[in-house]
């Protein structure tokens, strides 16, 4: 499935890093086979260590919206890095990143910049927990927020039964602070905060999800979570990372028309560089040290290249590009689309602007529970198809594709050529 090359740099660093990779889905474990360790990457492609070309959909899991290696990009962090690569003091750069970032959301009125989606959202919660003066967070099943303790965890038995933990090394005590209900469920997310509303500092959602595959919201459960919120003195979060300037220039709350008390960006805002935000609302936000008592701190927050490279992304997010990026889209959804109906092979296709997913299973996927129901089997036989054929795909089921401006009409073409071979191939086992 991949190069004798990549083979043998994996086996080497078997021997100095857990599992060999250091984030666990690189490690191709749900797919089988060795990955393919990168050399280069520019535009849509990326180039194995052997120089093998890959179209790819991954872009470094979003952030590449522009495609990789873009001049203006590459230029802005070059020109940054000559003045020094840290200085752990404030700068201009900053500001104007700041600034930027409240033009295109303006639910944020106040933010700060680390250095990963798990810090925005952990600093997200635990200032909204400051601001109550609560416990409790309500989390969604099948959503991801980064790795922090009490993000990993699963549901509980029933509505009124806490969390417990997903990962080693998660407290006990640390997972029953959390509360996990079924992705779409308004009905249970109502029932929960009239049970015990008084209690919750904060729900959490990926308003599209894109960590168990592309699921799109149902018609007004995002309004429902901002509404109960309010309703009962909570504070709502968009976990936007993923979606953040990917589904529009303001994200999932442009595309939907909702304003959350709180969001958290990274992968876009960043332009591949380790930079993500977490802000709102500015009474939330002043509870954040030195003003109030929340502390949040980090050395390289509001990095100088990093900041740079952001703003150079953050420069091109025109309407031309997502009407490129819709454009793209709905192409490679029709043509997948067709490819599965030919080859008879149970599977659906869910896609909101670029985010786009193959599911092994019957559709609408609507919730982990529907997700969970998709072939892993097939799903590995059609990655290792499209590997085998040039192109880059998510290694794991439950994890969304990206699109970016850099592919081209010949690309999604070739792509679903690919996945027209990958999936006959699949009916014919």
């Amino acid at each position: 499935m991949s190069d004798t090359t990549s083979r043998a740099l994996f086996e080497r660093a078997l021997k100095s890093i857990p599992g060999g990779v250091n984030s666990p889905v690189r490690a191709f474990r749900a797919v089988g086979g060795d990955p393919v360790f990168v050399e280069r990457a520019e535009g849509a492609r990326l180039f194995g260590a052997d120089g093998t070309a890959y179209l790819d959909y991954v872009g470094s899991w979003g952030p590449m919206i522009l495609g990789h290696a873009h001049p203006d990009v590459i230029r802005a962090v070059q020109d940054a890095a000559t003045r020094g690569l840290s200085y752990g003091a404030p700068t201009e750069l900053e500001i104007r990143f700041a600034e930027r970032i409240k033009e295109l959301y303006p639910s944020i009125e106040m933010l700060r910049c680390v250095s990963s989606g798990t810090e925005a959202t952990m600093s997200a919660i635990r200032a909204a927990r400051g601001f109550t003066r609560r416990d409790l967070l309500v989390k969604f099943e099948g959503c991801y927020h980064g790795h922090a303790d009490h993000l990993l965890v699963k549901a509980g038995s029933g509505l009124a039964t806490f969390g417990t933990p997903d990962s080693g090394g998660v407290p006990e005590g640390t997972a029953k602070t959390t509360l996990t209900l079924g992705f779409n469920d308004e009905r249970t997310l109502r029932a929960l905060f009239a049970d015990r509303g008084d209690q919750i500092a904060a729900v959490i959602v990926e308003p599209v999800v894109g960590n168990m595959g592309c699921v799109p919201p149902a018609p007004g459960f995002l309004e429902a979570i901002v509404s109960v919120c309010r309703e009962h003195g909570a504070v709502s979060i968009f976990d936007e990372v993923m979606t953040g300037c990917r589904l529009a220039p303001g994200g999932a709350q442009e595309r939907f028309g909702i304003r959350p008390d709180m969001t958290t960006l990274g992968k876009i805002v960043g332009g591949g560089m380790p930079l993500a935000v977490y802000g709102g609302r500015a009474d939330i936000m002043s509870g954040v040290s030195p003003l109030g008592a929340v502390y949040q701190a980090g050395t390289l927050s509001g990095n100088p290249i990093a900041v740079s490279a952001g703003l150079a992304t953050l420069a091109h997010l025109g309407p031309a590009l997502y009407e490129r990026l819709e454009s793209l889209g709905a192409r490679l959804e029709a043509g997948l689309k067709r490819a599965i109906a030919a080859s008879g092979v149970v599977a659906c296709v869910q896609r909101v602007g670029s985010m786009i997913t193959v599911f092994f299973c019957e559709g609408p996927v609507a919730s982990w529970s529907d997700a969970d129901k998709a072939d892993r089997k097939r799903f590995a036989a059609f990655f290792g198809g499209l590997l085998r054929h040039g192109v880059y795909w998510p290694p794991a089921q439950f994890e969304a594709a990206f699109i970016s401006g850099a592919h081209t009409e010949a690309d999604i073409d070739r792509t679903i050529e690919a996945a027209t071979q990958s999936l006959a191939a699949i009916a014919d086992e």
